[in-house]
């Protein structure tokens, strides 16, 4: 079959034959997909990887027949051997949410905040007619289950804002679940997690597999996601399916450049290579295009490339790939090495930030509360943390969701003010602590994790970029000139001046964001997950960018990030938050190797690589984390620690003590036994 189908011993659930989609606009039509080829058996899942933009959403919206309806399809789609193009909008509905469901990137838009968890599930059931509403009860509880939730009951009472992301995503699983789907599709369903909980939901995903026998759907921009889950896997480019084939042969011997690109963006684990962005950006898709639509940005690109479309060819046995120079592509070697920063050396100069036992406590009960009885416990943000950041140095912060990074990143720059404890700041070369609030504005800054939320959408760029010129004082005439400086400091065209943020890719509004935090010249940049919701080429690209402004500027970065592959690139030392506490602080190599603490330990054994057989290092943490108005007596981590020694952990605070160099962390295991522990990867 032509595409890359691939014959299968039984029929495909799903079947996509020259699928095509393009968007009536006013400009004219854009072309979301182009002839997509492909197929998925029973009990299968395909990983479909590709940029922002390259129509991995679109294609899962078309075989759901829930496009816009500026929509124009072609092709086929065909479903448990049926074309679904012909079928009517009510046999449409039948199939929606019972034999093919879907699970959203945001769970927070797929669930009612004011339905409880249960009545949610049971809703479906009741809509499909698979139960009465006290089996469907009965059944909502069942589903929880089967997802792994702890206390369905307590859960199912629950309502979403009162679950963690991880659960809440879950939650839209089991919902996905109630009607037994035979397709189920899943779009990004862990991007923005931690790293812990993005591996619960895969662990979950490729259980549900097994036990289900569904075929899924699996959309991700990760490379090291998709090797995690996959049987087989499609890279989609500007629309196009560029290259297709089973996972352990595609990863092993990628035969397209883009798919080569996507792999060598992926930050290494063990530090010996810098991500590397694939250069230029992807095409316009209005109009027709001539050629290889990749070749503009493709370093393996001859005169051809430009002038023929090429077919996908057969580069092995199942394995199919869109290129006119595969056999070259093949033959050369993938990118040993991209660029790695250089560490800072070891501090000798005063801080330029201090923080000093800081704690943040949310909803403080008063006076009358507490005389009354009613007072609950406060939230318990962040407790006692102690740390300096030296001039020119990269510090990053890292932990689950909700242990108090980012309360303690607003903390540094003045947007929440502190419990108790202190945050002091000094100008770099005189030492002299600042004092003047007008001054602290100037010299610590911050780019916040969503550029969507933080740039005003009804403002042009050259508005956004100005404003905190404006409030500095600085003359029109020299914000003109330095606006222009900033556009040019972070790799964008004046042209970007025109226009607002809608107009902008993701990686381009967090350039801007990142433009303005240093229109004022600051000498510590706090960056609160600022890669998080960028795909991974344009991580990279971020990444490249953040560290040549901080060697150019000599400014020190407070980097708060999920992402421990990142921070292993980037950061001088890291510091390991949980629940409110910093229970490990380190230089990179200090923390990336034995001895660990135990949740450092299990955030490191989280990180998916890109090796589909690579056996799973994972350290299972059981449980959830313990309520922040609550926390636990002793060692916080106790509770979900896979060595907890007992009773002292139990009762006992550990205090944070010398691992050697600067390393520190708090355990009450003997150093000893935890130097013996292997590394977590070899």
């Amino acid at each position: 079959m032509a595409g890359g189908a691939r014959v299968t011993p039984v029929a495909p659930t799903l079947e996509l034959r020259n699928l095509s989609v393009h968007f009536e606009t006013a400009a004219g039509p854009v072309h979301a997909l182009r002839d997509v080829t492909l197929e998925i058996a029973p009990g299968e899942t395909l990983g479909l990887a590709g940029e922002s933009g390259s129509g991995k959403s679109t294609l899962a919206y078309a075989v759901l027949r829930d496009l816009p309806p500026s929509a124009r399809l072609a092709g086929d789609v065909r479903f448990d051997g049926e074309s679904l193009l012909g079928k009517a909008p009510e046999a449409l509905r039948r199939i929606r949410g019972r034999r093919i469901a879907m699970v959203y990137q945001d769970p927070k838009s797929s669930l009612n905040p004011s339905m409880r968890v249960g009545r949610q599930i049971t809703e479906v059931l009741e809509i499909h007619a698979l139960a009465s509403p006290s089996a469907a009860a009965r059944r909502a509880l069942e589903l929880l289950d089967l997802v792994r939730i702890p206390d369905p009951a307590d859960v199912a009472r629950a309502y979403s804002h009162q679950l963690s992301g991880g659960m809440q995503q879950r939650v839209v699983i089991a919902m996905a679940l109630a009607g037994d789907p035979q397709l189920l599709i899943m779009d990004e369903p862990t991007t923005g997690l931690d790293v812990t909980t993005q591996a619960r939901i895969l662990d979950l995903v490729a259980d549900l597999k097994r036990r289900l026998g569904a075929a899924i759907l699996y959309i991700s921009h990760d490379l090291a996601v998709i090797a995690r889950v996959s049987d087989r896997v499609g890279i989609l480019y500007a629309g196009e399916l560029m290259e297709t084939g089973p996972v352990a042969e595609l990863f092993r011997r990628p035969a397209h450049p883009y798919t080569r690109g996507l792999l060598e963006a992926l930050p290494d684990i063990h530090g010996t290579r810098g991500p590397r962005p694939i250069g230029g950006r992807p095409p316009e898709r209005a109009g027709a295009m001539a050629g290889c639509l990749f070749a503009p940005r493709c370093g393996f690109a001859e005169a051809a490339c430009a002038q023929t479309r090429p077919e996908l060819a057969i580069v092995g046995r199942t394995q199919r790939a869109r290129c006119l120079r595969w056999e070259t592509v093949v033959a050369t070697p993938m990118t040993a090495s991209g660029r790695l920063r250089v560490r800072a050396p070891a501090a000798t100069a005063p801080p330029v930030a201090t923080v000093e036992h800081v704690t943040k406590h949310y909803d403080e009960p008063g006076a009358l509360a507490r005389w009354l009885g009613l007072a609950r416990p406060p939230v318990h943000a962040v407790d006692d943390v102690t740390f300096a950041l030296g001039a020119g140095e990269v510090m990053a912060l890292v932990g689950e969701s909700g242990c108090g990074k980012t309360t303690l990143g607003r903390i540094v720059v003045g947007l929440v003010p502190p419990t108790s404890g202190r945050v002091r700041i000094r100008r770099r070369g005189t030492s002299a602590e600042v004092v003047d609030d007008a001054e602290f504005r100037r010299l610590v800054r911050i780019v916040f994790q969503h550029p969507d939320s933080s740039l005003n959408p009804t403002k042009r760029i050259a508005t956004i970029l100005a404003r905190p010129l404006k409030l500095a004082g600085v003359p029109r005439r020299g914000r003109r000139a330095r606006v222009r400086e900033l556009l040019e400091a972070v790799r964008l065209d004046p042209g970007h001046l025109r226009r607002r943020p809608r107009e902008l890719s993701g990686g381009e509004k967090q350039r801007v964001a990142i433009a303005r935090a240093l229109a004022t010249a600051p000498e510590l940049l706090v960056l609160d997950e600022p890669l998080s919701a960028l795909d991974v080429s344009t991580q990279a690209s971020v990444v490249e960018l953040l560290m040549d402004l901080q060697a150019r500027l000599s400014a020190s970065y407070l980097f708060i990030a999920h992402d421990l592959s990142v921070v292993r690139h980037v950061a001088d030392r890291i510091g390991v938050m949980y629940l409110g506490k910093l229970v490990e602080l380190g230089t990179a190599d200090e923390v990336f190797r034995p001895p660990y603490h135990p949740y450092t330990r299990a955030l490191l054994s989280a990180i998916p690589v890109p090796d589909p057989s690579a056996p799973s290092a994972a350290v299972p943490l059981e449980g959830t984390v313990p309520s922040a108005r609550r926390p636990p007596a002793g060692c916080r981590f106790h509770t979900r620690c896979p060595s907890k020694l007992g009773r002292i952990c139990e009762e006992i605070e550990p205090p944070l003590l010398s691992a050697g160099g600067t390393h520190v962390l708090a355990c009450h295991i003997p150093l000893e036994e935890l130097r013996r522990q292997p590394p977590v990867r070899p």
